[in-house]
C-alpha cells in the first residue's frame, strides 16, 4: 500500500521486518491513519514518531513517522513491465537525446515491423524524438538508443530510484533510507 501524502499530512515510512523500505521509488509511505490502524491490528511496530499526537476521549498517541512490519514481505524478484518502470530503468531520460521532458515510450523495432512490447524492445523517449523516429527502425531513422534496452532487476530499479529522492524526507526516516549505499571517504 502506497499513499500519496503531502508534507503536512504526517506520512509514515513503512519498513519491512528487516528494516529496509518496502520500496524506494515510489518510497513506501502510508498515511498516519493507515499506520495507526496497523498498530492497533498488531501488524506493525512503531520505530519512530513525530512530535504531533492524536487524541481520543480515552487515548493520546504520538503519530508514528516510521513503522516496521511484524511479518517479512518477500520482495518481488522480477519487476512488473510498466511504463513507470521503463522510465525508472532509463532514469527518466529520453534514450535518444537525454531530455527528461514529455516522456513517452518507443518501440525500438516498431510493432508494425514485428517488434514486441517487451523490456528488450521498449525505451523511454521524449515526444519529439518519438515523432521523429516514427515507424522506422533505428537504422532507418539513424537514431539509436543510448543504452541497450534490457529487463532490469528489482535491485537495479531500486538503485535508480535512489537517484530521485522524494520531495519530502522527514529526519526520522534518514537512518532507514539509503543505508546500503557506498559511503563517501
Amino acid at each position: 500500500m502506497n499513499a500519496h501524502v503531502s508534507q503536512g499530512s504526517w506520512p509514515v515510512l513503512v519498513l519491512n521486518a528487516d528494516f529496509r523500505p518496502l520500496s524506494y521509488y515510489p518510497l513506501s509511505l502510508w498515511s498516519w491513519q493507515d499506520a495507526i490502524k496497523a498498530v492497533f491490528l498488531d501488524r506493525v511496530n512503531i520505530v519512530a514518531h513525530y512530535d504531533q499526537a492524536v487524541r481520543s476521549p480515552t487515548l493520546e498517541m504520538q503519530l508514528p513517522s516510521v513503522v516496521s512490519l511484524k511479518s517479512f514481505v518477500k520482495p518481488t524478484t522480477h519487476p512488473a513491465f510498466t511504463r513507470f518502470n521503463v522510465f525508472l530503468r532509463d532514469r527518466f531520460a529520453c534514450q535518444y537525446c537525454g531530455s527528461p521532458e514529455d516522456l513517452t515510450f518507443d518501440h525500438i523495432i516498431p510493432r508494425s515491423k514485428g517488434g514486441q512490447t517487451t523490456w528488450e524492445n521498449v525505451v523511454a523517449a521524449c515526444s519529439p524524438c518519438n515523432l521523429r523516429k516514427g515507424n522506422l527502425t533505428p537504422a532507418q531513422a539513424k537514431m539509436f538508443p543510448r543504452q541497450t534496452a534490457f529487463a532490469p532487476t528489482v535491485h537495479q530499479l531500486h538503485r535508480n530510484g535512489r537517484l530521485f529522492p522524494p520531495n519530502y524526507l522527514h529526519d526520522s526516516w534518514l537512518d532507514y533510507l539509503y543505508w546500503d549505499t557506498e559511503l563517501d571517504p
